[in-house]
């Protein structure tokens, strides 16, 4: 499933935007068909606007209501129309997805149904680890998820102790239907969540163990218009080509 907003406050009709003259969420609907089929692709939305877009080409759309507070809340409401053992959440701007990242994600989460999975990755040396576009994330030593922060963390008294890598998101996730239902019944967003703009935070009040599981490096979002450009040259050296 795949949330797409087209009412973003920081990026206004995002899903549509064009990337090397194909709509961004169309680009993500292939990636994710490649990954698990595309009859279990769904693309969970408020505008009609995707829709269209969406079955145009032959995929599938769920209508969620525009009051979502976030993704993973259309994605709560989207599950309660599509019936499934699993839901995996794949961002509707991460056009670069490797399709096995969404496999190895489901495939964490068969192994660990009482576990809410998320990846990560490493972040690149071309990448800012102070950006507060990238959340970054801070795991134990068994790789759960302990905070995820727009600062750079984990931070140090010593800079001789000072991290030589930090880890950022990957927005690829996996729930199941009474996870997602409890997420939404919070009600709203958790302190830590409204702070970070960073919603899985909601899950650690609700006392639910987040497994980080890593992906490949080179995932890049589209969090600002800024980020286009560097995405279609990114799409062009992966020898992506719209069809």
């Amino acid at each position: 499933m795949i949330p797409a907003r087209y009412g973003s406050s920081r990026y206004p009709g995002k899903p549509l935007v064009p990337l090397l003259g194909k709509p961004m969420i169309l680009w993500v609907a292939e990636l994710s068909a490649r990954a698990v089929g595309a009859e279990n692709v769904y693309v969970a939305t408020e505008d009609r606007r995707i829709v269209e877009v969406v079955e145009a080409v032959g995929f599938q759309a769920v209508m969620t209501t525009d009051d979502a507070l976030t993704g993973t809340d259309r994605l709560a409401q989207a599950a309660e129309q599509v019936e499934a053992d699993l839901y995996i959440n794949v961002q509707g701007d991460e056009t670069l997805l490797d399709p096995a990242d969404i496999r190895k994600v489901r495939d964490a989460k068969l192994a660990n149904m009482d576990d809410v999975i998320n990846g990560f990755s490493w972040i690149s040396e071309a990448e800012d680890p102070h950006s507060v576009n990238i959340p970054k994330v801070i795991t134990n030593e068994s790789g759960e998820l302990v905070y995820m922060s727009r600062v750079a963390l984990p931070g140090f008294k010593d800079p001789n102790h000072a991290p030589k890598q930090y880890k950022k998101q990957v927005c690829i996730y996996a729930f199941t239907r009474e996870e997602l239902s409890a997420f939404r019944q919070f009600g709203r967003k958790s302190e830590l969540e409204y702070a970070e703009d960073i919603e899985i935070l909601r899950f650690l009040e609700l006392g639910k163990t987040i497994r980080m599981v890593e992906t490949r490096p080179g995932s890049l979002a589209v969090d600002v218009p800024e980020d286009v450009p560097n995405v279609e040259a990114a799409l062009r050296q992966a020898g992506q080509v719209p069809v």
